[in-house]
């Protein structure tokens, strides 16, 4: 149902909020993290500034940071920012005479309003702690695997 540009931004938002006092990380940290490619990250990265969900500063100690609080920030907002869910408003068929949904048509944007209604409820945060918890780790919060070369 969400695109895979919406499931970038989501990683690379929740790893940003789990981030000490509002840190900052570059691209390429942010990319090694979430397991997103480094291209399509910073295509995702600039959606996410041009939104104001996130701010960038160049420079060596600079990054990617939340532009707000976690607990402001929606799963809806950034769905929003890169790849809004599209809604059904008029008959996918362009028949005329379809003034009104048929009735599959309007289940099925019922069930994309009521993902919206979900993802406007969840806040950066709460993904966070329920990350938290024993047994729910996000794959935002793991640490890469480093192995070492044996010559």
């Amino acid at each position: 149902m969400l695109s895979q540009t919406s499931e970038y931004a989501l990683r690379a938002m929740v790893h940003l909020a789990a981030l000490e006092d509002g840190g900052a990380m570059n691209s390429e940290t942010i990319a090694a993290r979430t397991k997103v490619p480094q291209g399509y990250l910073s295509k995702v990265l600039r959606d996410l500034v041009v939104a104001d969900l996130i701010a960038s500063q160049r420079g060596p100690n600079g990054g990617f940071a939340l532009a707000r609080p976690a607990d402001k920030i929606t799963m809806l907002d950034v769905i929003n920012a890169v790849d809004p869910m599209m809604r059904i408003r008029r008959c996918p068929l362009g028949n005329p005479e379809h003034v009104k949904l048929c009735p599959l048509h309007q289940r099925i944007d019922d069930a994309i309003e009521q993902i919206e209604t979900q993802f406007r409820k969840t806040s950066l945060s709460e993904v966070l702690e329920s990350s938290r918890k024993p047994g729910e780790r996000c794959v935002t919060l793991m640490t890469p695997t480093v192995r070492s070369r044996k010559a």
